[in-house]
């Protein structure tokens, strides 16, 4: 190349910290994605097993799909299970403890199968009365905690998805989107938050699962950045 010429500038690489953030939220996309489906197909199979043995009531007018489910339902609950299920992993990582207790798909899908067993016992199961039916399915679902989460963040966000998950289920219940059999705590079932408790456990061990790989992925990115800050 003759003097006074400079070369001319090439496409600019990115970082291996760049190109990372970029798969992150492609990765991230995914997992809501996959996170949504599995929240629909759950709320089909559960919602249809209710309505079955007259747990939920919904109007005939909303009644709009072939699983005989308000059209909503399915949407809704996939959404939830969408934040549900990327806010765990997002909590450990932002609380520094990162969750290893029984992370293989195994033991994921076992959780996925207790979880259905709680809410098939709570449509069939009969109890003289519905105070035996909560505290049974409360049992079963700290059991289900216990067996396959037994972290702290687990069992707050729980509790806290329980209780917001309830309060909202009351406020459809009170404004007649649908109604509740035999309700006996304000306007639900007293074992309702029992089931939404199971349900967070659940599709915060299937999140995490799905996030293990990108969790792998970035604690090697930060050794190697510490290692050799100029990556970035």
């Amino acid at each position: 190349m003759a003097e006074g010429e400079t070369e001319s500038p090439g496409p600019k690489k990115r970082g291996p910290y760049i190109s990372s953030v970029t798969s992150r939220s492609v990765n991230l996309m995914i997992r809501g994605v996959v996170l949504f489906f599995i929240g629909v197909f759950l709320a089909l199979v559960l919602n249809l097993l209710q309505i079955q043995r007259n747990v939920t009531l919904f109007p005939p007018d909303v009644i709009a799909s072939i699983f005989s489910s308000a059209w909503w339902v399915p949407p809704c609950c996939g959404t939830a299970s969408a934040v549900i299920g990327l806010l765990y992993p997002c909590i450990d990582r932002h609380l520094g403890e990162p969750h290893k207790f029984k992370r293989e798909w195994s033991s994921v899908m076992r959780c996925v199968a207790v979880f259905v067993g709680i809410n098939h016992a709570s449509a069939k199961v009969d109890f003289d009365n519905n105070i035996q039916l909560s505290l049974t399915l409360a049992a079963l679902s700290i059991g289900l905690w216990w067996t396959f989460d037994r972290s702290r963040s687990g069992f707050g966000l729980g509790v806290g998805i329980a209780f917001l998950a309830t309060l909202v289920t009351q406020l459809l219940v009170y404004n007649g989107v649908y109604q509740y059999t035999s309700p006996d705590f304000l306007y639900v079932r007293s074992w309702l938050p029992c089931i939404f408790f199971a349900g967070g456990i659940t599709m915060g061990n299937i999140g995490r699962q799905l996030a293990m790989k990108e969790e792998l992925s970035w604690l090697h990115l930060d050794h190697r950045v510490e290692a050799n800050p100029g990556l970035t």
